[in-house]
């Protein structure tokens, strides 16, 4: 599902995030991806939907070498890809709902399948109640809980998240991650970039221990 062939990332001032790196998932496979500060955790989860190229080897998604993907497909790939962030990146301005209905208003979804495929995904994370509250309003549980809504309302095979703990107190943290769990177990391919190695080790999934952008 996804495969990283030898990759390296260097950056423009000689960081190289990423070296040599070889690395498979598999399909409906749930892995948390581990290290220290710097040691490539965010740069491996930005390979996956190219907001990142690597400076060399290879990234393959379902079969799909990404640097024989034409600009066009991008889109599409990234459409398939629920990515969650640790800082929720909510709009402000518009209501939950609003929020998570935006990759289905941007996908050109009728207004009925918005409605519905919207209010199921605020159900399963807790929050059809709160759909018509604004984000500042939300503790900062919730706000991540609705950023994950609006990762999972296209139904992506794929989701990933970035320290999507990382604010979080150890209550909350567990009951996101057997959320992500309860994806995964549906057939999402789960990808999760995390420092809670207590946590993680409960939940005894597999481990990809980064160091200085190799694997471990």
């Amino acid at each position: 599902m996804i495969r990283f062939d030898e990759v390296s990332k260097r950056y423009p001032g000689g960081n190289e995030a990423l070296r040599g790196l070889a690395v498979h998932i598999a399909q409906g496979e749930m892995a948390f991806i581990t290290g220290a500060s710097g040691a490539g955790k965010s740069t491996f989860l930005r390979m996956i939907p190219l907001l990142e190229r690597p400076s060399q080897g290879s990234v393959v998604i379902d079969g799909v070498n990404l640097a024989r993907l034409p600009k066009r497909r991008v889109p599409y790939l990234r459409r398939r890809i629920g990515i969650i962030f640790q800082d929720h990146r909510l709009l402000h301005d518009r209501s939950v709902f609003d929020n998570v209905a935006l990759p289905l208003v941007i996908a050109g979804r009728a207004h009925q399948d918005i409605r519905r495929r919207v209010r199921a995904a605020l159900d399963k994370v807790g929050l059809l109640h709160k759909e018509r509250a604004e984000p500042v309003t939300l503790s900062g549980g919730e706000q991540q809980r609705v950023g994950i809504a609006r990762a999972v309302v296209t139904r992506p095979p794929v989701l990933l998240a970035d320290e999507p703990t990382g604010n979080l107190d150890p209550t909350l943290s567990e009951e996101i991650m057997r959320l992500f769990e309860q994806f995964n177990q549906v057939g999402v391919t789960t990808v999760i970039a995390s420092h809670d190695l207590p946590l993680i080790e409960r939940l005894g999934h597999r481990r990809i221990h980064l160091v200085e952008g190799r694997a471990a």
